[in-house]
């Protein structure tokens, strides 16, 4: 059903971020089940496609899917989410974040040589172009994109897509507030720009901050989303903003003709009101563009 003057979206990706698995499900800083985090996450996920809510097109999980790196880490991040996404019908595109470790990470979740080359990947989603950037500096926190991978994405971003790029990588090139993250920041943002200004790209996607967020880049939408594992609770004055283990959340990523949007979900729900029902969507759909304005646009007079 079309109601408004956009056509449903072309593409819809949902966007997940910073796992931090660990082996045997260790607490992750001793108090925080990771695990049982990214299962409730999973879950909402799945339960959001079967009840028709979202197809999505692609998972992709930008960075820090394990906390130190470890193989049986990522060997079990494999066992919950690749079930899911084939139940979902949808690639998985994974993206090294700070806390991966590259060759265990090439090796024992991507099949690749156990080596330090920075994990980068294209997949083609029916004409949209999604990038996946390795902003992982080895034996650091902080971010950086190399001169060869910049020009790497260069030669690709050379040949535009037919509904466009959207490119994933865990460092946001965006300021935070909250001070700790200016040390762990993306370095040299400028020669980035300066790499996608003029392409076709149409969204960044990012993590990395524990917490939603969303920004420009070089003209860019940057859509910033929050961890599976915590997050940062941003109601404390910047000094004293810490983890808290609520309010996870994912993001939805619609690509319409011209514009993306980036829905937030949360994880946790509640009982939902009964107003809005597929019964009163079918009664709108049997109205005219212009009833259904009278129906449930115009206001009551006021007294």
């Amino acid at each position: 059903m079309q109601f408004g003057q956009h056509a449903p979206a072309h593409r819809t990706i949902v966007h997940l971020s910073d796992t931090h698995l660990l082996a045997r499900n260790a607490p992750l800083g001793g108090r925080y089940d990771t695990e049982a985090n990214l299962r409730r996450t999973l879950e909402r996920l799945e339960q959001l496609a079967a009840d028709g809510a979202v197809r999505p097109d692609a998972l992709v999980f930008t960075g820090d899917l394990t906390d130190l790196g470890e193989p049986e880490a990522y060997l079990r991040l494999r066992e919950l989410v690749e079930p899911a996404a084939a139940r979902l019908g949808a690639p998985i595109a994974w993206v090294a974040g700070n806390h991966d470790e590259r060759p265990e990470m090439r090796r024992d979740l991507l099949g690749l040589s156990a080596d330090e080359t920075p994990v980068t990947g294209v997949w083609d989603l029916g004409g949209l172009r999604l990038i996946a950037l390795d902003s992982s500096v080895p034996g650091w926190h902080h971010g950086e994109i190399d001169a060869a991978q910049r020009e790497w994405l260069r030669e690709v971003l050379s040949t535009p897509a037919p509904l466009g790029t959207i490119l994933a990588l865990h460092h946001p090139p965006l300021p935070s507030h909250v001070p700790l993250f200016g040390i762990l920041e993306l370095r040299d943002q400028a020669a980035l720009a300066e790499v996608i200004a003029g392409s076709d790209v149409r969204a960044i996607l990012a993590g990395h901050l524990h917490y939603s967020m969303s920004g420009t880049f070089a003209g860019v939408p940057v859509s910033v989303a929050s961890a599976s594992c915590y997050t940062m609770d941003v109601a404390r004055p910047p000094l004293r903003v810490n983890g808290m283990d609520a309010g996870q959340s994912f993001h939805l990523v619609h690509v319409y003709d011209d514009t993306i949007t980036h829905t937030v979900v949360p994880v946790d729900a509640d009982d939902p009101a009964g107003f809005f029902t597929p019964e009163w969507y079918e009664r709108m759909a049997q109205l005219t563009p212009q009833q259904r304005l009278e129906a449930f646009s115009r206001k009551p007079p006021r007294a």
